[in-house]
């Protein structure tokens, strides 16, 4: 691996070609394959760009939706290594793109030493059997792929249901796991017992006589007990996770999935604890089951563990990696700043640049009905509220990945549409409820906003490939900690901050990323036990106060790391400790009733 950092997926279009812009400079990158309509606009847009021709998978062909995503795949792999090879063989001048390949990589690399070193060499042969040893080192960066795995919508042509493997999960998976990319694909957001059960089919997951894959699975998990069922329900299907990727519950950007108050401090710490035995149990269970396949592993493949979310400093980047022993960082929502490697519309990137910490906030506008980070200047907030006036609140619901409801339709359809919206504020005005009651109902009913539009639009701006009539309106999900970044960047400029060659927040007052996440929680806990006020029952109170218990637990764990870990290097101990009592005196004085 040539860098110790990754760019997690970042919403629909945002990422949806990160990998065109990074994977030949070693840098690993994520994409979404939820939805296959943005995926077809972006295949069209960039064989036009290269000028090459685009033939159209049209919706009335049969499997569409897995033959889309294959197609943008192989043009992807086909596209980052004809430019990998093209960057590799060109001339080791100042200023060139293979230069710029090994000035990004971390001070530590030994490839970047031996880089430096060549620079220094005469001109002679001696250089230029240098320059092939390094050019042959060089690795390119993976074009990893994103499915939310309980986003698996079932699909019916004329009425008729189409079958489990045409769910939209199934279908995407099988898009990836036909393509040619060797990659891997991370699941996330929860387990899907029927995707998990469909990986065994593909061969591309199996592994070679050195414990290798073509194709690896990813796990996106926010807790080691999470991790260890998902992994050991796979392993018993002959399949192998390669890595756990730690997300915070509440730290990251796009959907968050709290925790019961489990820090990501204490959680990483499990991991580093217990992951040897993890690995052994989830062998024995897998070599069994590849046994009656036939396949004699006698090898542990690879399993590592990497962390995402909220991570704002190099210092913080080479804690997390050396203390508990990880692969890689996640650095996801400051490449939105970055032009050069996402999607996001000038008017998008000029309010963010802009942004302090109070614009962005934690809210209910997913149609999933999990939390969902969201930026307030954001042209999606401005047309929900204009539909709002308007008295007819709701979008028009044309993608309809998202749907999932059945309260008052036999198919179901999405919390965010148009639709639904009118059937539940008719429901509400016919229900006895006072004023405030109302209001706030209303609010929550109202609150819900298209991200199938809404998280493709800035791609679509930026591109110019914006359809006449199609919403302008741009939903954007970036991590609270983009707030302590106020500029736009270049690549360099932020691959510089995560490897501390330059400092991006050298006037910023941020807390430690562990001290920002427990803010995070205690402020949810606070919305929590206001949300229940009226609502309370045993089984609430006890959650409540478990989670509360695991807050303080986090906080003893943190107090002692700090007191301990002298690699920590923070630039102001005291301060730390001080941010810790404080936290713990705002979370002592929430009272759960």
């Amino acid at each position: 691996m040539s860098h110790t950092f990754h760019i997690p997926v970042l919403g629909l279009g945002y990422s949806i070609d990160t990998p065109l812009k990074v994977a030949r400079y070693g840098i690993s990158s994520t994409l979404s394959i939820v939805d296959d309509e943005l995926i077809e606009r972006m295949r069209a847009y960039h064989l036009s760009e290269n000028g090459q021709h685009y033939s159209p998978i049209p919706k009335t062909e049969a499997d569409y939706r897995s033959k889309r995503i294959t197609a943008y795949l192989n043009f992807i792999d086909q596209n980052i290594n004809s430019q990998f090879e093209q960057l590799k063989q060109s001339r080791f001048i100042p200023g060139s793109e293979i230069c710029k390949y090994f000035e990004l990589l971390p001070e530590s690399s030994p490839l970047k030493h031996g880089y430096e070193l060549m620079m220094e060499y005469p001109e002679g042969e001696s250089k230029r059997i240098f320059q092939d040893v390094l050019r042959k080192a060089m690795k390119i960066g993976a074009a990893d792929v994103n499915i939310m795995a309980k986003v698996d919508k079932m699909n019916f042509v004329n009425a008729t249901y189409t079958g489990d493997e045409n769910t939209d999960a199934l279908a995407a998976f099988r898009g990836f796991a036909n393509s040619t990319l060797n990659a891997a694909v991370i699941l996330s957001a929860g387990m899907n017992p029927r995707l998990y059960s469909y990986i065994e089919h593909f061969s591309d997951f199996l592994p070679d006589d050195d414990a290798h894959f073509k194709k690896k699975i990813i796990l996106k998990v926010s807790d080691f007990r999470s991790a260890a069922i998902q992994a050991k329900f796979l392993a018993k299907k002959g399949v192998w996770v390669s890595e756990f990727r730690i997300e915070s519950g509440l730290n990251c950007g796009g959907h968050a999935f709290a925790t019961e108050g489990y820090l990501l401090g204490p959680i990483l710490e499990e991991f580093k604890t217990k992951r040897t035995q993890l690995v052994d149990e989830l062998f024995t269970a897998y070599q069994s089951v590849l046994s009656l396949k036939g396949i004699n592993l006698h090898q542990k493949p690879d399993q590592s563990v990497s962390v995402q979310g909220g991570i704002g400093t190099a210092e913080e980047q080479n804690f997390l990696l050396n203390h508990y022993q990880l692969s890689t960082t996640g650095w996801g929502s400051p490449f939105l700043l970055v032009p050069e490697v996402t999607n996001v519309d000038q008017r998008t990137l000029d309010y963010l640049a802009a942004a302090k910490e109070e614009d962005f906030y934690l809210s209910n506008s997913s149609p999933l009905g999990v939390r969902f980070n969201n930026f307030k200047n954001s042209t999606s907030d401005v047309q929900r509220r204009e539909r709002i006036d308007k008295g007819r609140p709701g979008s028009a619901c044309t993608k309809k990945y998202l749907c999932n409801n059945t309260e008052f339709t036999i198919e179901p359809i999405c919390t965010a549409s148009r639709e639904y919206q009118h059937l539940k504020i008719k429901q509400l005005q016919s229900a006895e409820l006072s004023l405030a009651e109302y209001e706030s109902e209303l609010n929550k009913v109202t609150e819900k906003v298209c991200l199938c539009e809404g998280l493709c639009a800035s791609a679509y701006l930026k591109c110019d490939i914006i359809k006449p009539k199609e919403s302008k309106a741009v939903s954007i999900c970036p991590g609270p900690n983009l707030a302590y970044f106020n500029n736009s960047y270049t690549l360099g400029d932020m691959v510089g901050h995560i490897y501390g060659k330059t400092n991006l927040l050298a006037n910023t007052n941020r807390p430690h990323v562990f001290i920002n996440e427990l803010n995070l929680y205690i402020d949810y806990l606070q919305a929590e036990i206001k949300d229940q006020l009226l609502h309370f029952n045993d089984k609430k109170r006890k959650q409540l106060a478990n989670f509360k218990k695991q807050l303080n637990e986090g906080i003893t764990y943190y107090k002692n790391l700090f007191a301990q870990a002298p690699d920590l290097k923070l630039p102001n101990l005291s301060a730390c400790f001080n941010l810790l009592e404080i936290s713990q005196l705002k979370l002592n004085q929430l009272s759960i009733i």
